[in-house]
């Protein structure tokens, strides 16, 4: 069999001379010796017990299921322990799982629960068993020196080259996929290769099963990042991703430092960790873009893994020495040593992460639009609005070009559904995937954006959304008083052209609010949709509405719409529609300006759902109808709510007239008056050139846009 590699094990998850470096430091600093006493009280527990290693049949949240994962962290962690200790018993202990696994695993045909056309052998799904191979396999390079000739002939025979074959034969198509399924299986099948000494198992990790470079770890790294480090499935899945990426390279870095696989891409793997802290929310948790489940924040296992080996190959860093404060543990390797040691000397650490106002690019140039966090204020005040005009997501995307999302004082103002998924509760469809995810949580409706005659974007079909990407029309993010994002799309629907321009401003007298302008162009007749699906308890509304208390029907019968519950609606007419709500301790309210007629509805998830598996959750939706239209809303935030002392200061808008001066393919002018004072916007639609001076409605310009108030451009 060829040898990938002359060292000493271990060389995975560290070498022997950090190990010994480990070892030495273990007690010195408070946070290394806390972790390492948490896995070894963990380990000791299992040490005089017989491990169940079953027959697989349970899904995601089963026993088994949850029973296997357990396994392979024990194996690792023993594997851990024995070098740092040099107890055999650590060894011994690992040995005896794995030879389970070696009698196991040949037996194997494809998992009971398996659903999917990429079905696990271990697990229900070949994730799941990649998942295995990447611990199982760094904790056979970590007791490998303990065993036989004959045990290590066993373990590699039996436990590894049945799984291996199956992923990389069987799954061929599922292994070579550009995806995060696929990174993580070629982790897995690369990291065996190194504990085992087999370089095929090495090549195909790197360069595909046929190793011609065009899939493989190299080429996940290629095709999912763009240059500046943005993950184009969205910040929750790089979260998932980071972890076999930075475990890989990490063993890269030991036995193929040819490779210098940390620089590559200009050190994209150091961008797209540093881009998924980015896009977290004031608690750490990554921002719902496509498929997300919420609780998911920096302080998982995936981000500590990530953060530690981070802080070793790039070198220390205050942004991850906060993160790594916060999730109170360390991995027990050089990094993890590093950043104990970090923490022990820091006297004083940062309340906030400093997050700041940040752009992203999609796709492998950098080329297919992307996503932009606008941000104003510090610490508990910081307000972050999130404009998406990105790439589809592969397989994980949602249908919302142009959606917008607001963050505020940390709660989750402007919402997006995420993914309906009970993630590890087996009663609810196995952990998987819910069908209500696809029936609507990546359909249109459930996101803040326009939705024509009833129907997702792309009509809902992912073939044709992983062709097309919104773009970026102008941005200005760097100075805090007036932020702006302008964004089209003009392939969602057949003969429609979106332009949504949305302004984040701090105005002079601490007024701050959103302002959005939305303009859908079409040379025929259509109804248009825009919902704002909030969080928070309805305060008052501006318009007469008909609330239907007794009886209620969904809003509509498909593409997400059935499962909208229609609460109440009012018709509107040449007005302005506000809508008051009340999070936490702060109002916020909606003003949308009604030029003609229109239609409101106050909507909630949960119709169609007989299992109830949707959380219900309020939205406020205009409808137009015609050719051309225009959705101009303005967001305030405002007032305090002191429910202690019952006082309630600030709690009405301020906005008291809203104005289309014009609004062309040109130029649109709005101007609005906020509690006496004019604020008055003007942008292009055409022409962007930062140096240009424009004149409309008898109002001069230069650049892009301006936001003027009370006789003061915000803009320079």
């Amino acid at each position: 069999m060829p040898v990938v590699f002359n060292a000493q094990h271990p060389v995975t998850f560290f070498n022997k001379a950090e190990a010994a470096l480990v070892k030495k430091s273990l007690h010195r600093y408070p946070l290394l010796a806390r972790s390492y006493t948490d896995i070894k009280k963990e380990v000791d527990a299992w040490l005089d017990k017989d491990v169940d290693v079953p027959f697989p049949k349970d899904p995601a949240g089963g026993y088994t299921h949850d029973r296997h994962k357990a396994n392979y962290m024990l194996l690792f962690n023993s594997g851990v322990l024995y070098n740092l200790t040099g107890e055999l018993k650590y060894a011994a202990f690992a040995k005896k799982i794995f030879l389970k696994y070696a009698a196991l695993n040949p037996t194997l045909k494809n998992h009971p629960q398996a659903t999917s056309s990429s079905p696990g052998r271990i697990f229900w799904q070949a994730l799941n068993d990649a998942n295995w191979l990447v611990y199982a396999g760094m904790a056979y390079d970590l007791v490998y020196n303990s065993l036989s000739k004959e045990e290590r002939k066993t373990i590699e025979d039996g436990a590894f080259k049945p799984e291996v074959d199956f992923l990389t034969n069987d799954l061929q198509p599922w292994f070579d996929l550009i995806h995060n399924h696929g990174v993580w299986a070629c982790a897995g099948v690369g990291i065996v290769g190194i504990a085992t000494g087999n370089s095929h198992y090495v090549d195909m990790a790197l360069y595909g099963t046929k190793k011609d470079g065009k899939s493989g770890f190299l080429a996940q790294i290629n095709g999912l990042f763009s240059p500046d480090g943005f993950y184009t499935e969205g910040p929750y899945y790089v979260r998932y991703a980071i972890l076999p990426y930075y475990l890989f390279a990490n063993a890269l870095k030991n036995v193929r430092p040819q490779l210098d696989i940390f620089n590559y891409r200009n050190k994209v793997l150091q961008k797209a960790l540093m881009a998924g802290l980015e896009q977290t929310n004031l608690d750490g948790t990554f921002f719902a873009l496509n498929d997300a489940l919420k609780e998911k924040d920096y302080t998982t296992n995936e981000l500590v893994t990530a953060v530690d080996i981070a802080w070793n190959v790039f070198g220390k860093n205050d942004e991850l020495l906060f993160v790594a404060a916060k999730q109170d543990k360390v991995l027990l390797n050089k990094g993890g040593l590093g950043i104990a040691a970090a923490l022990s000397a820091q006297k004083i650490l940062p309340v906030f992460f400093p997050y700041r106002s940040v752009e992203y690019t999609d796709g492998v140039k950098g080329d297919e639009g992307g996503v932009s966090y606008l941000r104003n204020g510090e610490g508990s005040g910081l307000t972050t609005l999130i404009s998406k005009y990105t790439s589809h997501g592969l397989s994980h995307g949602h249908y919302d070009k142009l959606n917008i999302n607001l963050y505020d004082k940390g709660n989750e103002i402007l919402t997006d559904y995420g993914a309906v998924r009970f993630i590890g509760v087996e009663q609810k469809y196995g952990g998987r995937y819910l069908p209500e995810n696809k029936g609507y949580a990546v359909q249109t409706i459930a996101h803040n954006t326009v939705v024509a005659d009833e129907r997702s974007h792309y009509n809902g079909i992912e073939d044709v959304a992983g062709k097309f990407h919104a773009e970026k029309l102008f941005s200005s993010i760097n100075n805090e008083p007036a932020q702006v994002i302008s964004t089209k799309e003009e392939n969602a629907y057949a003969g429609i052209k979106m332009q949504r321009t949305v302004y984040l401003l701090q105005l002079p007298d601490s007024r701050k609010l959103l302002l959005d302008i939305f303009n859908v162009l079409s040379d025929s007749t259509h109804q248009y949709d825009l919902p704002f699906h909030y969080n928070g308890h309805l305060i008052s509304t501006s318009f007469k509405y008909n609330a239907y208390t007794r009886q209620q029907e969904p809003l509509g019968n498909k593409n997400g719409y059935q499962f909208l519950w229609k609460e109440a609606d009012a018709d509107v007419k040449d007005t302005i529609a506000q809508l008051t709500l009340l999070n936490d301790k702060t109002y916020y309210t909606i003003s949308s300006l009604i030029n003609g007629p229109a239609k409101l509805f106050l909507t909630r998830s949960g119709a169609s759902d007989p299992f109830f598996n949707l959380r219900h959750e309020p939205a406020f939706i205009i409808r137009k109808k015609g050719t051309n239209k225009s959705f101009i809303s303005v967001l305030e935030i405002h007032g305090n709510f002191d429910s202690k002392n019952e006082f309630s200061t600030g709690a009405y808008s301020a906005v008291q007239k809203m104005e289309t001066v014009q609004n062309d393919d040109n130029y649109t002018i709005i101007r609005i008056m906020l509690g006496g004072k004019e604020l008055l916007i003007t942008q292009c639609n055409e022409v962007f050139d930062s140096h240009k001076t424009h004149t409309a409605g008898n109002v001069s310009w230069k650049g892009a846009f301006m936001v003027k108030y009370d006789g003061t451009i915000l803009n320079k």
